[in-house]
C-alpha cells in the first residue's frame, strides 16, 4: 500500500473553475496511470459522481459541520493521491465552532493539507496577487501552496497576474486561457447529473486535454502532503432494515456513499429499483428508502407508474424519503408548468415547484418519534438544498425538530404517519457516530 498524499482545490468563491479544474485534473492523472481518487468538502451529490466517472473510483465527502471527527478522518483514510474539492469559497461554512464549520480550510488546518487556489481573473490582472495575499495569510494552519490562473485573456494578462504573483512568492502552477473553458452542463442544483450526460467520456477527454496543455501536473503532484486519516470507521448511520428496497434511477440518485457503505457495514443488503421503470420495491425488503433527486422532471411518469405506486402503498415495512423522496410520498406535485400529478399519499402534504423558494442551508434535527432513521431522541446533522415548496403542509405529525448551524430553532420538519416519514432533510451522520 503506497502512502496517501493529498491536497484541496479551492476558490475565493463559487463560480471560479474549480469544478472545472479539478475534474481536468483528475481525468489528465488517471490517464497518466496515477491512482488518484477524489473528495468533496461539504453537502454536495453531483459534484462526486462525476469525481468517479473521472477517477473510476468512489468519491467520498468530508464534511467537518456535519460529520463527527472519527468520522470525517476514517472517510479521509485511503492511498495514493487524493484530491479534495472545496465547496464555494476555501472559507466558506457555518457554526460557530474552531474546526467545525463546514469549509474546506477546516480541512486543510485538521490534517495540514496545502491549497492549490484557482482564481478568475477575468477583470483583474495584478489585483489577483492581493486576493491570493489575503487567502494565503487569513488562517495560519491553512497553506496555499500555489495557484491557477483562471479565464485569462491574452499572454500579457498572463505576464501581469503570473509575475505579480511571483513577487509573493505562490508558485503559479497553472493558467488557462479564457478560450480553452469546456462548459459542464447546469441545472437548479448544480451540475447536470453525470448518469444523464451520455458524452461524458468525450468531455472527460477534453478535460484531460485541457489540464496537459494548461496544468503543471508533476508540480500539482509534487505540492500534495502525505494524509493519514484514521483506520476504524464509525457508523453514519443504523440501516433502517435488514434488506433495503433503494429507489435508484434519474429522479431518485441523491444518496450519500458513506452512508449506504455503512450500511452494508452494518449486515444490510441493499437492493436498487427504478420507479421511473415501473418498478415496485423488491419483495422481501423490510425498509424502503426513497432519496432525494429529480421528481419534479419526472411528475407524469411517476404519476403514471402504477406498479411503482401500488408496491409502495403496500410496502409491509418502514418507509421514507428525503427531499425529493418526501415530495413523491406526498398527496400530489406541481411541476414547474404548474400541472398537478397525484403522488403515493402515503403522507398528507402537497408540494410545488411551479411556486419556487430556494431553500438552502445546514440543519441539526432531534427526531421525534421512532422511525426509519433511528429512535427518537436521536440527534442527526445534515442539510437541505430544493427549490420546491409545501403549498399543503397536511395533517401528519412532525418528523423531527429542527436547528439551523448555528442552533437557532426552525420550525418541526417533515412528517410521519405510521411506519412512513419524510422531510426535506438529507442526513449525512448521527452525532454520537462512534
Amino acid at each position: 500500500m503506497t502512502q496517501q498524499r493529498a491536497l484541496i482545490i479551492a476558490a475565493p468563491r463559487s463560480g471560479s473553475g474549480k469544478t472545472t479544474i479539478t475534474l481536468a485534473l483528475l481525468a489528465a492523472l488517471r490517464r497518466r496511470g496515477v491512482a488518484v481518487h477524489a473528495a468533496k468538502s461539504g453537502p454536495d451529490y453531483i459534484d462526486p459522481a462525476f469525481h468517479a466517472a473521472a477517477t473510476g473510483a468512489p468519491s467520498t465527502n468530508l464534511d467537518s459541520w456535519a460529520m463527527p471527527p472519527p468520522l470525517l478522518d476514517a472517510l479521509a483514510a485511503g492511498e495514493g493521491l487524493k484530491i479534495i474539492e472545496a465547496s464555494m469559497g476555501l472559507f466558506d461554512g457555518a457554526g460557530e465552532e474552531e474546526g467545525r464549520q463546514g469549509s474546506a480550510a477546516d480541512l486543510a488546518a485538521r490534517w495540514g493539507v496545502p491549497v492549490l487556489l484557482v482564481l478568475d481573473v477575468s477583470g483583474q490582472s495584478q489585483s489577483a496577487a492581493a486576493v491570493a495575499r489575503g487567502f494565503a495569510t487569513h488562517h495560519p494552519a491553512v497553506r496555499v501552496g500555489g495557484v491557477v490562473l483562471n479565464k485569462l485573456a491574452s499572454p500579457r494578462h498572463r505576464g501581469g497576474a503570473a509575475g505579480a504573483m511571483a513577487a509573493l512568492g505562490l508558485p503559479v502552477l497553472g493558467a488557462v486561457p479564457r478560450e480553452a473553458a469546456v462548459a459542464v452542463p447546469e441545472r437548479h442544483l448544480g451540475l447536470v447529473q453525470a448518469r444523464e450526460l451520455e458524452g461524458l467520456p468525450a468531455l472527460l477527454e477534453r478535460l484531460a486535454d485541457l489540464a496537459e496543455a494548461h496544468l503543471d501536473l508533476d508540480a500539482i503532484q509534487a505540492l500534495a502532503k502525505p494524509l493519514a486519516g484514521a483506520a476504524e470507521m464509525p457508523l453514519p448511520l443504523p440501516p433502517p432494515g435488514q434488506r433495503v428496497a433503494l429507489a435508484s434511477d434519474a429522479a431518485f440518485g441523491f444518496v450519500y456513499p458513506h452512508v449506504l457503505a455503512g450500511w452494508r457495514r452494518a449486515g444490510a443488503e441493499i437492493l436498487p429499483f427504478s420507479p421511473l421503470a415501473d418498478e415496485p420495491p423488491p419483495p422481501g425488503c423490510d425498509a424502503c428508502w426513497l432519496p432525494g433527486g429529480y421528481p419534479e422532471l419526472h411528475a407524469g411518469r411517476l404519476a403514471a407508474a402504477g406498479r411503482f405506486l401500488g408496491g409502495l402503498r403496500a410496502f409491509p415495512g418502514r418507509i421514507h424519503g428525503e427531499c425529493g423522496g418526501f415530495m413523491v410520498l406526498g398527496e400530489g406535485l406541481e411541476d414547474a408548468s404548474g400541472t398537478h400529478h397525484a403522488m403515493a399519499g402515503l403522507l398528507g402534504h402537497s408540494t410545488s415547484f411551479a411556486k419556487r423558494r430556494m431553500n438552502l442551508g445546514y440543519r441539526q434535527a432531534t427526531l421525534l418519534a421512532d422511525c426509519a432513521l433511528g429512535p427518537a431522541g436521536t440527534l442527526l446533522r445534515g442539510h437541505e438544498f430544493h427549490y420546491a415548496s409545501v403549498t399543503d403542509p397536511g395533517a401528519d405529525a412532525p418528523l423531527a425538530a429542527l436547528a439551523d448551524a448555528h442552533g437557532t430553532a426552525l420550525p418541526p420538519g417533515g412528517g410521519r404517519r405510521g411506519r412512513v416519514s419524510g422531510s426535506f432533510f438529507h442526513v449525512i451522520a448521527r452525532q454520537d457516530a462512534a
